[in-house]
């Protein structure tokens, strides 16, 4: 995070409410990345922040992309041919994987003369796939246990690995290319057997497909890695740590695995500040009123069971206070818990760790727009 007096001389210079990304702890983020997994290839998942700026910075350094829906697509193609023609000259297409496996058949056509790699777990859509973008390769999803994961994602998506053989050669049989497999363990995952497990169903099903004629070159591992939210890496450690033995025990060397780290690459890049609008007591209990909340850079409480602290750069003697957003909905609640000293209204606040699945869904709900967002050290 930026020094304090940085975030509030932007505050000064910018007003609130004000994310702030800082670029260098990105690039700290993918560079950690890899040198833990270096068999691996980072394709950011663009819908954690789909800032142009961080593809641009994530490109710089070498990373490949996750898109998931074609405003995605759209979003890192219109920001890679920005760059100079020296940089672009080595993008390929096969660096961007498009892992929704449900797609609507306007996006397979827009997709097919970049001959993508795309996803699909359902006999449905391989029919789509062969219709509208035959040009495409595909990666099918398996489902695996997501037991503990802060945000479960097997419910929605992924075949149950007993099918997965047939819907392999139902790709063939249909004329398309399958490149490999995927799966999803669940975003911010601590409990590493989901990966263990995971891996071993996934070495069955390349080693099945491979003995009916179907050898299959790449394995995306999806997202999940523990984005360090109390400044703790060790777990990612200890993660890259078991992924990289089981890579060893599981797969022949000539095998690609790519990754989808989003939270990971960004969760820690940004700290939001915001002001004091408002303030009570109600019940016995301090409440603070803050120009931003729930449905704007707050939204990772609701949406991805997250909680973000709010802290004072005022110093002094602290209670346990209510933080609510400015919105007239009671949803809108940041917490029934901070420690925070006594507050002035129009004091300033700010929230660590912000930086994934919160700027990307922040509404205009009510009529309060999303917080101003500026990058620094790009």
């Amino acid at each position: 995070m930026p020094r304090t007096s940085t975030l509030q001389e932007l505050a000064r210079r910018h007003g609130t409410p004000l994310f702030i990304v800082d670029h260098d702890e990105i690039r700290r983020s993918y560079t950690e990345f890899c040198r833990r997994l270096p068999r691996v290839q980072a394709y950011y998942a663009v819908k954690a922040n789909p800032a142009p700026e961080i593809v641009k910075t994530l490109y710089a350094m070498g990373a490949s992309f996750d898109v998931a829906s074609i405003g995605e697509f759209r979003l890192v193609h219109e920001n890679i041919r920005e760059l100079p023609a020296k940089q672009r000259q080595d993008f390929i297409w096969d660096k961007i994987i498009y892992a929704n496996p449900i797609k609507d058949r306007a996006t397979l056509e827009e997709l097919d003369p970049y001959k993508p790699l795309v996803t699909y777990d359902n006999l449905e859509e391989i029919g789509k796939v062969r219709r509208h973008a035959p040009h495409a390769g595909l990666a099918l999803r398996i489902r695996v246990p997501n037991t503990g994961s802060m945000v479960e994602l097997s419910s929605k998506f992924g075949a149950a690995p007993g099918e997965a053989a047939d819907l392999i050669a139902a790709a063939f049989d249909a004329g398309l290319v399958v490149e490999g497999l995927c799966f999803h363990v669940g975003s911010q995952c601590t409990n590493f057997d989901n990966f263990v497990q995971a891996l071993t169903m996934s070495a069955t099903v390349l080693e099945e497909a491979e003995s009916r004629g179907h050898k299959l070159k790449l394995l995306d591992i999806g997202g999940g890695f523990p984005a360090p939210y109390d400044n703790d890496r060790k777990r990612f450690q200890e993660l890259s740590r078991l992924l990289n033995s089981e890579f060893s025990r599981l797969f022949p060397k000539d095998l690609e695995i790519l990754a989808e780290p989003g939270r990971f690459m960004v969760a820690t890049a940004a700290t939001l500040v915001a002001e004091v609008i408002g303030k009570a007591d109600r019940d016995g209990k301090r409440c603070y009123y803050l120009n931003d909340g729930i449905y704007h850079t707050f939204s990772g409480v609701l949406f991805d069971h997250c909680q973000y602290r709010v802290k004072s750069f005022r110093k002094g003697p602290t209670r346990l206070c209510a933080v609510f957003g400015p919105t007239c909905d009671a949803l809108d609640t940041i917490s029934q818990s901070e420690p925070l000293p006594e507050l002035k209204l129009g004091d300033l606040v700010y929230s660590e760790n912000i930086g994934a699945y919160t700027h990307a869904s922040a509404t205009w709900f009510n009529g309060f727009p999303p917080a101003q967002c500026v990058h620094i050290n790009m």
